[in-house]
């Protein structure tokens, strides 16, 4: 694991989540290189292990157990995850080019993304066919087809795969059986389905020997499978494939599984490409024209070794990339990478059996399933089982999520953090901020008379007749090493302030603290500091009429309001339990997700349905917020723990133990809770105390509008909003919050 106080000098940026590029990460987490750091750009946070997606087909495997959680082996290699799609290289400075963010800048660039599906040259198979490349978005075209066959009662639904390489041999016969399996299920009728096998060559599986081929050729007669030879697709118009020998195939469901190329952006980087848009590579990996960009997997083209689109070079190319990237940094001779001449295919029929095939052996059986089954298990634990960070010293924020704090520190901290656990490898360069910083857009205001775009040493603002100024702060350290990302959460933490009160943000000013760069060169401009790690806060102003007509204060509430929170519940847990490779990366990227949609239409919409009080979730979490706005309301408040809308993952997370450690100061408000002996042991009960980042707004609503402002809100991409308890008259205890299950 990367040792994260070691200063940044290199960069080596992947582009891509295959399954070079995991081998990459691994060896480098294994093996850190002191002062580099890698970077990944990736559309996805799981890689698909090509391997075994057939095996998820025909539903023998999870989707859990078939994907590399990117997230998580990002962590263990110290490296950043960066969810963007890359549109370019500037190879002349040195950066990739991303359709979301500021430039990545790099010493080293990789490529590993797999080819894009060539549609374009038969008309009608963009609009009609189902692309089964790139498989990262496969999963959600079989779902959609696996929900259609389920609602299918009546006729014939005819499926139909273009390509019969061993990836569409295999895709139909997966297909084929899980299909099947789901109307028995179901008590229906599985010949309702009828399958069709199109390819423009005269034989099925063309790279593979006569006796591999004679096989499933009898094994697809035996399923029903009609096969189409010397077929080539030349249109493709509605539930039907247009063949030039004349054929006309009617096609419910068209997937297409015919050979691929590279993205459409290579074209424009000036990188040496073959005929199908790959790039060509020596015999080091390296790119012919550029010796600091390299690629692996289908999406390299090797000069000296043409070699068939298969995983197994993928992952073979892993440990040689690795190897050699780290080299090149070094200033060393690089390391020839010689792929083998003939190579075992292990090709599943759908039923828990596989064909063996290398080179002219050919063998198959049940048994040969059970053998690849424990190869592709042995290989998804080499990427899912690593050192425990939270036993590791040396591991990137260990040291973070372990801090005890003291009585008064815990008090201090909790309503300026949202959490103390700053997340794993959150170290960053001065310069990276600074990039980062230099792609904003200044906003031209007539009230902002001195700004960004005319900068000086304080801003000048002009406060507007009839208008009072609301000032907030906040302030807190990075959780994750994304400074884009993370900019953007800590902007709508601190906003949450002022659009909770139903004021408008006018201006604000940051103040950031960055870690030492490696030259040792202090920060004299700007409002910066040094630090260990990077943080950001903002103070904002913000404007509302100086009557205080529009105010939503904590105060306010009413006898029979409902209460509404917008936002999902969890942040504090989950993130702590990244920073321990607990959590799966589909958890963290819904939580960014959400910790980066803005309060601004949540407060509008609730001051139009009569909120009488208002307040955004942070570091006190829901108890301590809640009991905010009880106590000058000089009300009781009740909350339905099962109707607490919760992050993906946090009920797992805090079901293990795993909180932020702003938790036990939190806490203490149990103190608040009437009846807190009888949920101790609720599964969600630990969920009220979670410390928040850029959480949700919690209000009371009139009763009577609480249906229609949650309809409102959902509407408004609020799709957690949600009716989560109720304001009581004060009663005689002293305890302001009753649970109820």
């Amino acid at each position: 694991m990367q040792n994260s106080s070691e200063p940044i000098a290199r960069d080596i940026v992947l582009i891509g989540g295959g399954h070079s590029h995991v081998g990459v990460l691994k060896r480098f987490g294994m093996q850190p290189e002191p002062g580099v750091r890698l970077t990944v750009i990736c559309t996805d946070v799981h890689t698909p292990y090509s391997g075994m997606l057939p095996g998820y087909i025909s539903g023998h495997y999870s989707y859990d157990d078939v994907h590399i959680d990117l997230a998580r082996l990002a962590v263990f290699a110290g490296a950043r995850l960066y969810r963007d799609e890359v549109v370019g290289i500037d190879r002349v400075a040195g950066r990739v080019l991303c359709r979301h963010r500021p430039p990545v800048p790099y010493d080293r660039l990789s490529i590993n993304t797999g080819s894009t599906p060539k549609l374009s040259g038969v008309a009608g198979a963009e609009a009609f066919a189902v692309p089964v490349k790139p498989i990262t978005r496969f999963n959600e075209r079989w779902l959609a087809l696996l929900a259609r066959v389920q609602r299918h009662t009546q006729g014939t639904l005819r499926i139909a795969v273009v390509g019969a390489g061993a990836g569409g041999v295999e895709l139909l016969l997966s297909m084929q059986y899980r299909l099947r399996q789901e109307l028995q299920t179901l008590g229906r009728n599985p010949d309702l389905l009828a399958f069709d096998l199109v390819n423009a060559d005269e034989t099925i599986l063309p790279t593979h020997n006569a006796r591999v081929r004679h096989k499933f050729t009898q094994v697809l007669a035996q399923r029903g499978v009609q096969v189409h030879l010397k077929a080539q697709v030349t249109r493709v118009s509605l539930g039907t494939l247009h063949c030039a020998n004349g054929q006309v195939i009617l096609a419910d469901e068209i997937m297409w599984v015919t050979q691929a190329g590279g993205a459409p952006w290579l074209q424009s980087t000036g990188l040496a490409l073959d005929a199908g848009g790959f790039l060509r590579v020596n015999d080091h990996l390296q790119t012919l024209t550029d010796p600091h960009i390299f690629a692996a997997g289908d999406i390299a083209a090797m000069i000296n070794f043409p070699l068939e689109k298969a995983g197994v070079f993928a992952v073979r190319m892993g440990r040689p990339l690795a190897d050699n990237l780290r080299l090149s940094l070094q200033g060393r001779a690089l390391q020839a990478y010689r792929p083998q001449s003939r190579w075992l295919a292990l090709i599943s029929t759908g039923d828990k059996y596989a064909v063996a095939s290398r080179g002219a052996l050919g063998f198959w059986g049940d048994w040969v399933w059970r053998w690849k089954d424990q190869i592709d298990q042995r290989f998804m634990r080499n990427f899912s089982t690593f050192p425990s960070m939270s036993s590791n010293p040396s591991a990137p924020g260990a040291a973070n999520t372990a801090l005890a704090l003291t009585s008064d520190e815990s008090l201090q901290a909790i309503s300026a953090m949202a959490m103390r656990c700053g997340g794993c490898g959150a170290k960053v360069g001065a310069t990276v901020l600074s990039r980062a910083l230099g792609q904003l857009q200044v906003i031209e205001r007539d009230d902002v008379l001195i700004g960004l775009h005319d900068p000086d040493d304080a801003a000048i603002v002009r406060v507007p007749p009839g208008q009072a100024l609301v000032h907030s702060v906040d302030f807190f350290r990075a959780f994750i090493d994304d400074p884009y990302l993370f900019g953007k959460v800590a902007a709508n933490h601190a906003l949450g302030d002022i659009f909770a009160m139903g004021g408008e943000p006018q201006s604000a000013t940051a103040i950031a603290t960055v870690p030492p760069n490696e030259a040792g060169c202090a920060l004299v401009g700007g409002h910066t500091g040094e630090g260990q790690e990077l943080a950001l806060g903002f103070a904002i102003n913000g404007l509302i009429d100086e009557d205080l007509a529009g105010v939503t204060r904590k105060g306010g509430m009413h006898p029979g309001d409902v209460l509404i929170l917008t936002k999902p519940i969890g942040t504090g847990t989950l993130f702590a339990a990244h920073a321990q490779l607990a959590a799966k990366g589909r958890w963290i990227d819904a939580a960014l997700q959400s910790m980066i949609q803005s309060n601004r239409l949540g407060a509008h919409c609730l001051r139009d349905f009569g909120a009488t009080a208002c307040t955004d979730l942070t570091g006190f979490g829901l108890l301590g917020h809640l009991v905010e706005m009880t106590r000058p309301s000089g009300v009781d408040a009740e909350i339905v723990l099962s109707q607490l809308p919760l992050l993906d993952g946090a009920l797992e997370t805090v079901a293990a133990g795993i909180v932020s450690s702003l938790q036990p100061a939190n806490v203490r408000l149990r103190r608040a809770l009437r009846n807190q002996e009888d949920f101790v042991n609720h599964p969600r009960y630990p969920l009220i105390f979670d410390p928040q980042t850029a959480g949700g707004l919690l209000a009371s609503v009139p009763a009577d509008q609480a249906d229609a402002c949650v309809a409102a809100l959902r509407a408004l991409g609020y799709t957690h909003s949600a009716i989560i308890g109720r304001v009581l008259p004060a009663g005689e205890a002293l305890e302001p919050v009753v649970l109820v299950a």
